[in-house]
């Protein structure tokens, strides 16, 4: 029941090429008539031929002709109608795959980070191409020839028992024992597919890890592992496989085997019936020739049913992830935003991963329109997860988040993400030139506009190295830079942005010293005039911010200036005098706490 469920969703996709398929599926009704009109013309004009003797010899009388047009007719309609379905089928095809691609693709990236952290790259990847190419398959066959099959064989079938019921009755016992067949493969076999289809997914995601670390796997001589590791899988993999593809081997076996029997019965039975006066010479003919297209829809059945059910766990894969709904959409109403002081108000603010423990509990505070705010804490204490909340990439489960006093949900997600400018602790650049990587923060920025961003993100003498300057592409995640020069890739199109908002996470974290000094004092004349948000681990980096949040297992234990902080010597001054220890001058911070 699973199966037919899922093949009348697909169908479904068709969307606005429904009425084409329904078209095609008229026409592949009509093709399936002449199919089987053309055998039983030809048995009527055998025993027309056979009786002509009896009639005097002649066979030119209106009604020979009519049966010779009419089987001819039909014989050239079933060739003009098969060679247009196949081209349209192909047409419809391939277009419901692209254009269910690209909706897949659109709804993928608007699930919230918590999917994309719970389910691999790989597998999200596998699903998009594997499950569109099934539709695609699903819908070429069934127009091309799987409808006309089974119009043939549940409809047209029964019309034989009204020719000659005694042979008919010999193709509805073949169908029967075909559908019996069927059914007992589909039962043993639909469990054992879906453990075929979970081991695809993971080799799908453990090549792609292994992929995406080919610098580690190298500097640590990892490739024998990793193929070892692979060639486990493959090994769990044709384990299962193995003994679905018995199976359905076994069902083709035996609908073949059947199929000669009924060949075999129904000629054997037609020569008995003929010495009998019980069936023409003509009506034999017509049911052997009608056994034979029988069976060949039958193998086009066995086909496409043994296609579906393994095609299937690939289809239900891909429309699970396209059924999961975003934690994070507009509201009904949700408005742009047309202007934006920058005020940012959060008030008693929780929220769960997991829904048992609090990533924050109770964070309350406010940045005034300019205000530059540093979020400080160890590593899991909720600095980067409050800012998610921010831009959205998670809803809060208590408590409000206001811009300028309005709820951020009250807005778009769209025009709340574009007055938001984010610099993430890693740079995530895209596999394309500079100038399309600058181009996400800023599509209409001109040429002038980028370079002055790279230069004010101190990315200039880089710049001046790039053979193709703006057109350069830089691989994947922008291997081909060094760290820092990565970093301030995107730290140039967070400016080019130009957002009321700004959150640096960890910006300089991957910058030399040198480098971070002078890009400390590009942020600074950036961060002018816009409410900032820094999160920061190296506290020099923070000592001119107007306020200090320090953040301890998802509250704020601590809030003030640096030097009020390290005067009161709380965590904060804990913090300071670890950091300062460590380095190369120790300002004497302890006597200070």
């Amino acid at each position: 029941m699973r199966l037919f469920r899922l093949y009348a969703r697909v169908m479904g996709q068709l969307g606005p090429d429904l009425r084409l398929g329904a078209v095609l599926g008229l026409a592949n009704v009509a093709l399936a008539v002449a199919a089987f009109a053309e055998p039983v013309l030809f048995g009527r004009i055998i025993d027309r031929l056979t009786h002509a003797p009896e009639r005097g010899g002649g066979f030119a009388s209106a009604a020979d002709l009519w049966l010779i047009g009419a089987w001819v007719g039909f014989g050239l309609f079933t060739i003009a109608a098969g060679v247009l379905i196949a081209l349209h089928a192909d047409r419809l095809a391939h277009r419901r795959r692209l254009s269910a691609m690209a909706g897949y693709f659109e709804h993928v990236l608007e699930l919230p980070l918590a999917f994309h952290s719970a389910n691999h790259s790989g597998r999200i990847l596998k699903a998009m191409l594997e499950g569109t190419n099934g539709m695609a398959w699903l819908w070429l066959g069934f127009f091309r020839d799987h409808c006309a099959a089974l119009v043939s064989l549940g409809v047209l079938l029964p019309l034989t028992l009204f020719l000659n019921w005694r042979l008919g009755a010999i193709l509805v016992v073949l169908v029967g024992v075909f559908t019996l067949l069927t059914a007992f493969v589909l039962r043993r076999t639909e469990t054992l597919q879906g453990e075929v289809e979970h081991h695809h997914s993971g080799l799908a995601a453990h090549a792609s890890d292994a992929l995406g670390n080919v610098a580690v796997i190298q500097s640590f001589t990892r490739a024998k592992a990793e193929k070892e590791a692979m060639q486990g899988i493959i090994r769990d993999l044709l384990a299962a496989q193995t003994p679905v593809l018995s199976w359905w081997a076994l069902a083709a076996v035996a609908t073949r085997a059947s199929a000669t029997v009924t060949m075999t019965a129904i000629f054997v039975t037609g020569i008995v019936l003929h010495l009998n006066g019980l069936a023409s010479v003509g009506e034999v003919v017509s049911f052997m020739s009608l056994a034979t297209m029988l069976v060949g829809r039958l193998d086009q059945v066995v086909a496409f049913i043994n296609g579906l059910f393994l095609q299937a766990p690939k289809m239900a894969e891909f429309f699970e992830i396209l059924d999961t709904v975003p934690a994070v959409r507009d509201r009904p109403g949700a408005r742009p935003i047309e202007h934006l002081d920058g005020e940012v108000s959060f008030e008693a603010v929780g929220f769960s991963y997991d829904g048992r423990r609090p990533a924050l509990d109770g964070v309350s505070f406010t940045a005034k329109p300019g205000e530059t705010v540093a979020l400080v804490g160890t590593t899991g204490s909720g600095k980067s997860t409050t800012l998610s909340l921010l831009h959205r990439a998670f809803d809060p489960d208590e408590g409000t988040i206001r811009l300028d006093g309005t709820d951020i949900r009250e807005f778009s997600v769209a025009s709340l993400r574009h007055t938001i400018g984010v610099v993430f602790q890693e740079p995530m650049l895209f596999a394309r030139s500079i100038r399309e990587n600058l181009q996400v923060g800023r599509p209409d920025a001109t040429d002038a506009e980028m370079l002055d961003a790279l230069e004010r993100a101190q990315a200039g003498d880089f710049m001046a190295r790039q053979p193709d300057g703006l057109d350069t592409v830089i691989g994947e995640r922008g291997r081909s830079l060094s760290g820092g020069e990565r970093q301030r890739l995107s730290i140039a199109r967070a400016l080019l942005k130009n957002p009321p908002v700004l959150i640096l996470d960890e910006a300089t974290s991957a910058l030399d010293a040198a480098t971070e000094r002078k890009l400390q004092g590009a942020l600074d004349a950036v961060m002018e005039g816009r409410t900032t948000f820094v999160i920061a681990h190296r506290l020099a980096t923070i000592r001119n911010a107007d306020r200090i949040l320090v953040f301890d297992r998802g509250r704020i234990v601590e809030s003030g200036t640096f030097d009020a902080l390290v005067a009161r010597g709380g965590r904060f001054a804990e913090l300071a005098r670890a950091q300062f220890m460590a380095g190369p001058e120790e300002p004497d911070y302890a006597m200070a706490a």
